[in-house]
């Protein structure tokens, strides 16, 4: 049996350091070249799809009203850039409204204090490391000998070597001074304060523009509060109102309060359920075949749209619109009945008999459940005489015992949790605490979930599992590169958009209000997995070995010591240096272009397809994909992290480069999917900002720790220790942060209503904010919109079963039309 020896890997040898630099050049060209090839690839499919597939690439325009304001983008190859590039902020925040603008505003932040930091980092940083310090790249051809001996006046001494191959020994072009690492102590201030300068500005331009935004209106979400703790003995909506009434800050238009409408709600869930399954057997019955698309109709299609946008896609020769589908009669299909003891027995039925009966008795048992009285929960709606009194009401206090009568700003009746208005407060409490004890054991899993992904990162930790493919993998260095670097970065990336999934889920369960606080709490789960399990984690354990035994020594090192847990960063960023570089550039060049494309639904579509039976299933096959801001937003601020904590370190102008370019394109990106392709709910008025500014203080607590561990490792003591003022200043940034801003992202300013609204001359979009204006108020609070805070199980219309051409008793149905059917 051969045996291998790891140290006669290149990587283990007396030409480690040479041997290094050569292989994270070598990842680094082959990450780009892969990451380019994708990303065109991606890119120019997507330009040669959007003018075809109008139904996906620019679903907002086209489905609803939300894009009215906005520029048409021509059907060129390229044209369509300039007219995107030139959208301004003003018709982005009437577009896409406060949540499209918070999240753009992020990535202009970035841009600023990148560009800043890059220039310091190429003007200062890199000619003092390539004068005193012997970095150069790409490197040179590597020396014979290298010295490894601790050098305290310089960060980077296993770079400089003290030989050459003739023999001859030499220095690095000038011997580093003392004093050279008081560069790095001033440029962790000045990068430090340039973050809190721009967060701070960026807030108040964002709190300025709310403020006038929703000071502005006088819709009924801005005038109703959510009321919680309600005591037994005023849990009638009369009570409440003279309850409300005698504090004198404002008369009372209506009172909802929240009842136990769990079994309505589970009867109409299930109703449901059974009318879906009644389409399906009607459809097998008549049988439904999409129409094929073909040259002709589109041309007729394409000539229509010129003249009328939302006409019906298919129409005849004379205007009249012709159905997409086509029956014919086929059996009458069966379905098995379970009955009997533990449903043992069974028989064959009718299947729309059986579906038509059971539909039948759930619309007497809801119709008689809605006349029913329910009982009270501790929740109401109350919708006050104006914004004044509202905003007085939730900023104040209301009861002098604890957790009674707490005044709340309500979310859009839309943006409702129905379901989980009768969920107690006990129940609600132990949710959130079962949920965090699962967060907590699913970090643990992910812990060891990217401990042999870590592994890969090191030619020694491939050998100490399987020593044939190290040596294997170092005798070929772009193979080495691809296993070492594009691997873990692939599988980094796979997990930023698997994850996310998970806890989503999650956050559902926790019973919360809203789908606005479903979204905030997703951004936080998110930002704790991206940036604790794949940044912190994955650079602890990125040069250890995939031995789990040199994990525990390393948990256990750090418990014991907490100036170990820096170390141990300082010793593991400066190694992984070229890993984050390339991550970026696989995330900039070569995934973004595949987010443009919305790879995930284009590749989804076929697996829908397959599975679409009814008219139903085929009207949502063509509704636009929903832009979820917690699957995106803490991918993004985990690459601003990375490039903070980089930004002195001595590879800085490489990750602020491509940090740089990564910002660049997300914006771009971004901004043609809020605007033109997806669809997005404005849920929170932009308080997503409030926990942007919460990660960005973590990731400079994190930049502050990492710089003084480095000083340490280099034994400059008292240097290291000037960084702790600065920490100590963060956090109380932090603090200070909090108190001055919180209030003004979640409340309206007395001051500010009334004011008029920001860039008025631009006309509002279909978001909540036209949507609930004096413009749209007298359609949007009718009855039949659903925009009143009311259970939309009491009021609904039963909906009747959709078919092909008609309605199974004989009414007509207005039929959807399937547009772009190669789509």
């Amino acid at each position: 049996m051969v045996e291998y020896n790891c140290s006669l890997l290149s990587s283990g040898g007396g030409n480690a350091q040479s041997h290094q630099k050569q292989q994270d050049q070598t990842a680094l060209y082959t990450q780009l070249v892969i990451s380019i090839a994708l990303g065109a690839g991606a890119f120019i499919t997507f330009c040669i799809l959007r003018p075809r597939w109008t139904g996906l690439y620019a679903a907002r325009k086209r489905q609803t009203n939300a894009a009215s304001t906005l520029p048409p983008l021509p059907d060129t190859f390229f044209g369509w850039i300039p007219v995107l590039y030139k959208i301004s902020e003003q018709q982005v925040l009437a577009s896409a409204g406060l949540d499209a603008f918070v999240f753009l505003s992020f990535f202009q932040m970035a841009i600023k204090f990148l560009a800043v930091t890059l220039f310091f980092a190429l003007v200062v940083i890199l000619p003092i490391n390539v004068h005193y310090m012997n970095y150069s790249f790409p490197p040179a051809k590597p020396p014979a000998a290298w010295d490894y001996s601790p050098n305290p006046n310089g960060l980077y001494s296993s770079r400089s070597f003290s030989g050459t191959p003739g023999g001859v020994t030499t220095m690095a072009k000038d011997s580093s001074p003392s004093n050279i690492l008081w560069m790095y102590v001033a440029f962790t201030y000045l990068f430090a304060a340039l973050a809190m300068y721009l967060l701070v500005t960026t807030t108040q331009k964002i709190i300025g523009i709310r403020q006038e935004y929703l000071g502005s209106q006088t819709t009924v979400t801005d005038r109703t509060i959510r009321l919680s703790g309600i005591p037994p003995d005023l849990r009638d909506e009369t009570k409440i109102k003279e309850t409300i009434e005698n504090l004198e800050i404002g008369k009372v238009e209506s009172v909802i309060l929240c009842k136990n409408w769990k079994e309505l709600d589970d009867m109409m869930a299930q109703r449901l359920g059974v009318l879906r399954k009644l389409e399906e057997a009607w459809t097998v019955h008549l049988g439904f075949i999409r129409a094929r698309s073909t040259q002709a109709s589109r041309e007729r299609a394409q000539s229509r749209a010129a003249v009328r946008e939302d006409a019906p896609l298919l129409q005849d020769g004379e205007g009249h619109e012709q159905s997409h589908a086509a029956t014919y009669g086929l059996d009458r299909p069966k379905t098995r009945v379970w009955y009997g003891f533990l449903n043992m027995q069974s028989r064959s039925v009718d299947a729309i008999d059986y579906f038509e009966e059971k539909l039948r008795r759930l619309d007497e048992k809801i119709r008689a459940a809605r006349e029913k009285e329910f009982e009270p929960m501790p929740l109401a709606f109350v919708t006050l005489d104006s914004v004044a009194a509202c905003q007085m009401a939730v900023q104040a206090t209301m009861d002098p015992r604890p957790m009674q009568l707490l005044a709340n700003p309500a979310p859009a009746p839309s943006d409702v949790i129905w379901q989980n208005t009768y969920v107690t407060r006990s129940s609600r409490i132990t949710r959130s605490w079962s949920v965090t004890l699962i967060i907590l054991i699913l970090t643990v899993f992910w812990t060891a979930l990217l401990v042999p992904i870590a592994g890969l990162v090191s030619l020694k930790s491939i050998c100490s599992v399987w020593p044939q493919l190290a040596f294997a993998l170092d005798s070929n260095p772009i193979s080495q590169s691809l296993v070492a670097t594009g691997l873990p970065t692939a599988l980094i990336s796979l997990l930023t958009v698997l994850v996310p999934f998970l806890y989503y889920w999650l956050s559902t369960q926790q019973g919360m209000l809203s789908q606005g606080e479903v979204e905030m709490s997703l951004i936080s789960k998110n930002f704790f997995f991206t940036f604790f399990n794949l940044f912190v984690l994955f650079t602890i354990f990125g040069t250890a070995s995939i031995s789990y035994s040199k994990v525990n020594d390393t948990l256990a090192g750090a418990s014991k010591d907490a100036s170990e847990i820096a170390r141990k960063l300082a010793t593991s960023l400066q190694d992984l240096d070229f890993f984050y570089v390339n991550l970026i550039i696989l995330q900039a060049l070569g995934l973004f272009p595949f987010r443009l494309l919305e790879f995930g639904s284009v590749a989804l579509y076929p697996i829908s397809l397959i599975g679409a039976k009814t008219p139903r299933d085929y009207a949502e096959l063509v509704q636009p994909p929903v832009f979820s801001y917690g699957f995106y937003l803490p991918q993004t601020l985990l690459i601003f992290v990375i490039c903070t904590v980089y930004s002195v370190l001595q590879s800085s102008w490489l990750i602020l480069f491509f940090g740089l370019v990564y910002f660049l394109i997300g914006s771009f990106i971004y901004k043609y999917q809020l605007l033109y392709a997806m669809d997005h709910r404005q849920h929170s008025t932009g308080q997503a900002w409030l926990i942007i500014g919460n990660c960005v203080v973590v990731g400079l607590i994190f930049f502050e720790i990492a710089m003084a561990g480095l000083l340490a490792l280099r034994t400059a003591f008292y240097r290291s220790i000037l960084i702790i003022p600065l920490l100590a200043g963060t956090i109380w940034f932090n603090v200070f942060f909090r108190r001055t801003f919180d209030p003004l992202m979640k409340f309206i300013a007395l001051r500010s209503l009334g004011s008029k609204a920001p860039y008025g001359d631009v006309s509002l979009g279909e978001s909540r904010y036209e949507r609930e204006t004096d413009g749209g108020r007298a359609v949007d609070e009718d009855d039949e919109t659903g925009l009143r805070y009311i259970n939309p199980s009491l009021i609904i219309p039963l909906e009747e079963v959709w078919l092909a051409n008609s309605l199974a008793n004989g009414t007509t149905h207005t039929e959807v039309a399937i547009e772009n059917e190669d789509v």
